[in-house]
């Protein structure tokens, strides 16, 4: 009898701990689909953005982004600027326009090369005149300061030419600048805050294809017109018609590269590298695949990724050289460039050397030196011998150079925005004028055409590495054609 009573004991315990362990599992999948939820109302429920008043995003969320966004109220490059622009930004802060003014001009004089400093002294006294129209970049300031400072001099000197004709007569030009360090997730939640704020008309970012692609849904179900200067991967403007780029896709850049290495290089077998990782590399390497196709060449099967966790420059030189590559391209993301300058160097000059538009980079000239002379890329925007445009002109002036590939396609870009809101201060309106096929914009160095997809007609040119003295590393990108 006790032997029953023990049995029967023992059985009630196992099934009250398997009730408990069911109501257990039960709990934790209620909270995982309650977590999942939020994430998704946070960052797909755009109708909300646009509409309804509520937190979507939490107040700490709300808080950290608000720290990677300024228009003159805070620095957010501290490379760059003294006492004179902290000072600057505590005037704007304190609605104390024009000691904002003299501050920001005062450290433009010690820090000429300054984009940031000259957006926000523009800023100053577009608001002190009032009625602005006002637009956002976002640039990784974070994760590559470089390149960062390249759009925001582009978007600068677009802001400083227009705002220079109006002062005192007409509306001024403001620019919100947000940092999104290349990252999707973040580049999401400042998406959000763009669409969110109504004063924005337009945006120009972002800077990876990675983060574009993550932040377009959110510019497209939020009717706000988003221009990226740099991000190539052809699927972005698949997004919609809200999204649209000022540089050529990879697809234009991949058959300008092509073209020059089948036809005028006579190099018919080309092994590739890239970033796996990134999209806008991957699908380089897709459509320089079809390319050299077309033009009766084929990529080598050697596989060299960049972002593998094995990558060995060496050993990958080995392996393309032994099965009979006659051209090398490197195309990687920009966190991937010292990589792609490794395998430069373990290629000795052995095969022809080339390069995607992510390889024109000061890092390029000054650590690949002797490994990358030589290199051919294809680029966006480069001046010609003896360029007298007012793009290169007023650059020249403004930053002691004409700047890169990327300044001027943030300046292009802005351009854009510009040219469309002198016929309209309305968002919807805005998209309209851009998706017109007799829309046109002037450029650096041509008009500006967009195709209904959102892309822009350009080609792109030819710049190649070459012995000199303009980046004072000993080596220069010179134009090729």
């Amino acid at each position: 009898m006790s032997n029953r009573r023990a049995r029967n004991n023992k059985i009630s315990v196992i099934l009250l701990f398997s009730i408990l362990g069911v109501v257990f599992l039960a709990f934790v999948y209620f909270m995982q689909e309650k977590l999942f939820n939020q994430e998704k109302l946070r960052y797909m429920n755009i109708d909300k953005l646009k509409g309804d008043k509520s937190k979507v995003v939490s107040e700490d969320t709300a808080k950290k982004t608000q720290e990677l966004w300024s228009q003159g109220d805070q620095i957010l490059i501290t490379a760059d600027g003294g006492i004179k622009k902290i000072e600057a930004a505590q005037a704007y802060q304190n609605k104390n326009y024009k000691e904002a003014q003299a501050k920001f001009t005062k450290s433009l004089e010690d820090y000429s090369n300054d984009p940031e400093a000259l957006i926000y002294l523009n800023n100053s006294k577009a608001v002190a005149q009032g009625n602005e129209l006002t637009i956002a970049v976002s640039v990784p300031i974070g994760r590559n300061l470089g390149v960062a400072k390249e759009i925001l001099r582009g978007v600068a000197q677009a802001q400083e030419e227009f705002n220079s004709k109006r002062e005192g007569k007409d509306r001024l030009l403001k620019v919100i600048i947000a940092n999104d360090n290349n990252n999707p997730e973040l580049a999401k939640k400042i998406a959000i805050k763009f669409v969110r704020n109504s004063e924005i008309m337009a945006v120009v970012g972002h800077n990876a294809s990675n983060a574009s692609i993550a932040a377009a849904p959110i510019y497209q179900e939020g009717e706000l017109v988003m221009i990226t200067p740099t991000s190539s991967a052809k699927s972005l403007t698949e997004t919609g018609d809200y999204i649209y780029r000022s540089t050529p896709s990879t697809r234009d850049l991949a058959d300008k590269i092509a073209d020059y290495i089948v036809n005028e290089a006579r190099k018919t077998n080309i092994a590739v590298c890239i970033d796996k990782k990134a999209k806008a590399t991957v699908s380089f390497k897709s459509d320089l695949t079809w390319a050299v196709y077309n033009y009766g060449g084929i990529i080598n099967t050697a596989e060299c990724n960049f972002s593998a966790v094995d990558f060995n420059s060496a050993k990958i030189l080995d392996k393309i050289i032994s099965n009979g590559a006659d051209a090398l391209l490197l195309a990687p993301s920009l966190r991937y460039l010292n990589q792609a300058i490794e395998v430069a160097r373990a290629n000795q000059q052995q095969l022809s050397l080339f390069g995607s538009h992510t390889m024109f980079s000061f890092t390029t000239l000054k650590e690949g030196q002797v490994s990358v002379n030589g290199l051919v890329l294809p680029v966006a925007w480069y001046p010609k011998p003896n360029d007298d445009s007012n793009f290169v002109t007023n650059a020249t002036k403004l930053w002691k150079g004409v700047g890169s590939w990327r300044t001027a396609m943030a300046y292009d870009a802005t351009q854009v925005i510009l040219e469309g809101l002198q016929q309209t201060d309305n968002r919807q309106r805005l998209q309209e004028i851009l998706q017109s096929p007799q829309f046109t914009s002037k450029g650096a160095s041509e008009p500006i055409h967009f195709m209904q997809s959102g892309d822009r007609i350009s080609r792109g040119i030819l710049v190649k590495v070459e012995p000199g003295e303009k980046s004072r590393t000993g080596y220069d990108f010179t134009y090729l054609k």
